[in-house]
């Protein structure tokens, strides 16, 4: 029997892009993927020191992006959960409820070199598998060092050479805050609400 497989892309969503968009379906293409689970970020643990926009506004404009996208699904569970939010954890619930799945989490290049510094990575990845995508302006960390330090990841780690995207969720809230286009770098539902709740201004 096939196992289904699904795609984890989890993030702050502060707003959720075009590049957010290319890298899921690039990511669900190229994998085969059956679904690919948009979960938004309670408070992560890593970006403690900046002010994320409320909860209820980054679900809205994941909902509003994915509208109509049949691959595309989300999830509130990381926004539910109190606390700091650990991937680890959204996993072991994710697993619980799903059962016989192939879990896919799909990670930028610079988010891997931090991954060692993640709660339980060596659980992490007995749990699932790591996708990372190309950001541009950030190379890949050191692979031979990473390999040393953590045991299993090399058969757990799925390099990606595309899409790379030059659009980044801080330079679209640059843009907002300075009456610049920003337009083009969204879907236009994602737009219209942050002009509507005054977003970013």
């Amino acid at each position: 029997m096939v196992r289904i497989k699904i795609g984890l892309f989890g993030g702050t969503f502060d707003p959720v892009h075009n590049g957010h968009l290319a890298v899921a379906e690039t990511v669900r293409t190229k994998l085969d993927l059956q679904k690919v689970l948009f979960i938004p970020a309670g408070q992560p643990w890593l970006k403690g020191a900046r002010e994320i926009t409320p909860a209820e506004h980054r679900l809205k404009m994941v909902e509003l992006a994915i509208a109509g996208k049949p691959y595309f699904d989300i999830s509130a569970m990381e926004i539910e959960r109190p606390g700091a939010t650990y991937t680890v954890d959204t996993l072991t619930e994710l697993l619980k409820s799903m059962g016989d799945v192939e879990i896919y989490i799909i990670i930028g290049s610079d988010s891997l070199e931090a991954f060692p510094r993640w709660k339980e990575p060596a659980r992490l990845l007995k749990l699932g598998y790591l996708v990372t995508v190309p950001r541009p302006g950030y190379n890949l960390p050191d692979l031979t060092a990473m390999y040393r330090q953590m045991p299993g990841l090399k058969e757990r780690l799925i390099i990606l050479d595309e899409p790379e995207i030059d659009v980044s969720a801080s330079d679209i809230r640059r843009r907002v805050k300075e009456k610049l286009s920003f337009e083009d770098l969204v879907p236009a539902k994602v737009a219209a609400y942050i002009k509507k709740h005054k977003l970013y201004a």
